[in-house]
């Protein structure tokens, strides 16, 4: 792209943008991306050709990574990073426009290609060492949702709804996530509704080849579930008063404290895919109505996080 300037070398400015986006343009592994869409691909031959099925992933990945809108998405297109990785080269006489990039993701949400990604993005870093089975730590977050009314249907979203947490409201849905115990890679992914238990959920969290799952005290009672499965050992958190009331003088209940230390390192790993998806991507609230669409955008966005946390490492690998 031509770009006039008062004799800046712009377009090479190492920006913190331009950073990122060149990590994780080394780390995404595109080709099996690729592999996952062009089943679904339309394979037209009249009328205009489409654009690449690479470039429209990264166009879709960096509406997530940017929080950006369709319409957003179109703008930002003319930024010389994103620009450049898109790799939309040799395309000047026309880029996406906003239908395009709706078309596409329509595209990913009717055959559930979020799931399919998610899933062989997580079978490559297993094969590369970096995400084991031998255990899954849960937990859940809730995505506030826009709880006004001021829209073409009057109401607010239907599948959304409204949770207590602590001595405030909330309205929305809750992001429930499987874990791997030892990495902190995100395996599974549910959305529901914030008023859901996290309990009910639990199971449908794990990956089947786990013998321990490791939960907070919102969990207790999780082995107990017509669902649960005998080979999982289950590792509930104490409830925080009854931790509390512990007498670290006695040699037995300062045992107990110390394995609940323990359990809490563990647990402290399903934090971190959550800060990566809200801090480091800003998905703070949902963007779709539906819990379809945002589900399928928090396992695109899970899958993402996965492959940042370990970007260091596959670098050094690739080198």
């Amino acid at each position: 792209m031509k770009q006039v300037s008062l004799g800046l070398n712009l377009s090479t400015k190492k920006t913190r943008k331009r950073e990122f986006l060149e990590q994780m343009n080394k780390v995404v592994p595109w080709d099996v991306l690729v592999g996952v869409v062009d089943p679904h691909w339309p394979k037209s031959k009249t009328g205009r050709p489409p654009f690449a099925i690479e470039t429209m992933l990264r166009i879709h990945y960096l509406q997530q990574w940017f929080g950006l809108s369709d319409p957003a998405m179109e703008e930002a297109l003319h930024d010389m990073p994103v620009y450049e990785f898109a790799k939309l080269d040799g395309v000047l006489d026309r880029l996406p426009d906003e239908s395009t990039i709706l078309r596409f993701r329509h595209l990913l949400e009717k055959h559930d290609l979020s799931t399919d990604m998610l899933r062989v993005v997580n079978d490559l870093l297993a094969y590369k060492g970096l995400l084991l089975k031998s255990g899954t730590a849960v937990d859940a977050t809730l995505i506030s949702a826009p709880s006004s009314t001021k829209n073409i249907e009057g109401k607010r979203d239907p599948e959304m709804h409204q949770t207590k947490k602590g001595n405030q409201w909330y309205f929305g849905m809750k992001a429930h996530i499987g874990v791997d115990a030892d990495s902190g890679l995100v395996h599974s992914v549910q959305g529901t509704a914030a008023n859901v238990n996290d309990v009910t959920q639990a199971h449908k969290l794990l990956h089947g080849e786990e013998v321990d799952a490791f939960a907070d005290a919102g969990y207790q009672g999780a082995h107990k579930r017509p669902e649960a499965k005998g080979d999982v050992s289950w590792h509930v958190a104490m409830r925080p008063g009854k931790r509390k009331a512990l007498d670290l003088s006695d040699p037995a209940q300062a045992i107990t404290d110390k394995i609940e230390r323990v359990k809490a390192s563990i647990r402290a790993k399903v934090e971190h895919p959550f800060r990566v998806i809200k801090k480091q991507f800003g998905h703070v609230k949902v963007r779709y109505r539906g819990l379809e669409k945002n589900t399928a955008q928090l396992k695109t966005l899970f899958m993402l996080g996965n492959l940042w946390m370990v970007r260091g490492k596959l670098m050094a690998g690739a080198a």
